[in-house]
């Protein structure tokens, strides 16, 4: 009898560890997608500098992204200086203290046996980088927004040229980033009919 004591006891132990862990899996899902569903564009921006922990963290989780075969085909270029931020802001100056360049790499695009060419898949990994880059700086408490480059080529060119980048890498976007000074509220983007299933145009069961 007390061994069946015991070997109940031990799975109630164990059921109640399973709740725990469940629960503790659904907390986690939530604030990832409460995290995806408030971030928002935000352009305006407290006179006050992002410390250098969050960058790291933000680049951390940029890298983070998925990439084709692995090949990491990126650069992140981290400004701060004002006169470099100047330069960037072209028709729509900021006061954000931060920018991100995020740059393909156009010479990681084959992988390292040379069997595998992948030119173009670069532009895929470089915004998802770029995504998983907003989305921790939403988390740290900081706005961003993402001020397209590529494939404009006059842009690409002119940001480069303030950047001093070489022929193979190539400014896909500028990200603006500081502590938010506006509230802007997050657009509701679902909408069914962007959604089939099965085939184009077919519905749902």
């Amino acid at each position: 009898m007390a061994t069946v004591l015991m070997t109940l006891g031990a799975c109630s132990t164990q059921g109640n560890e399973n709740q725990e862990t469940a629960a503790n899996d659904l907390d986690k899902g939530q604030a990832a997608i409460e995290n995806i569903m408030t971030r928002t564009s935000v352009r305006q921006y407290k006179d006050q500098p992002v410390e250098q922990e969050k960058i790291d963290i933000m680049l951390k989780a940029a890298m983070a992204a998925p990439t084709a075969v692995n090949l990491q085909p990126w650069h992140f270029i981290v400004i701060t200086d004002k006169q470099t931020i100047g330069l960037l802001s072209g028709q729509q100056p900021t006061n954000a203290p931060l920018l991100i360049a995020v740059c393909g790499d156009t010479d990681k695009t084959t992988t390292p046996d040379g069997k595998m060419k992948l030119p173009d898949f670069w532009v895929e990994d470089v915004s998802a980088a770029t995504e998983n880059l907003l989305l921790a700086a939403h988390a740290l408490g900081l706005g961003a927004v993402w001020t397209g480059v590529y494939p404009a080529m006059d842009r690409t060119a002119e940001v480069a040229n303030v950047l001093n980048c070489p022929k193979n890498i190539v400014p896909m976007a500028v990200v603006r980033i500081g502590y938010p000074d506006e509230s802007p509220e997050p657009k509701n983007k679902f909408k069914e009919e962007n959604i089939s299933y099965n085939k184009f145009g077919g519905k749902k069961e």
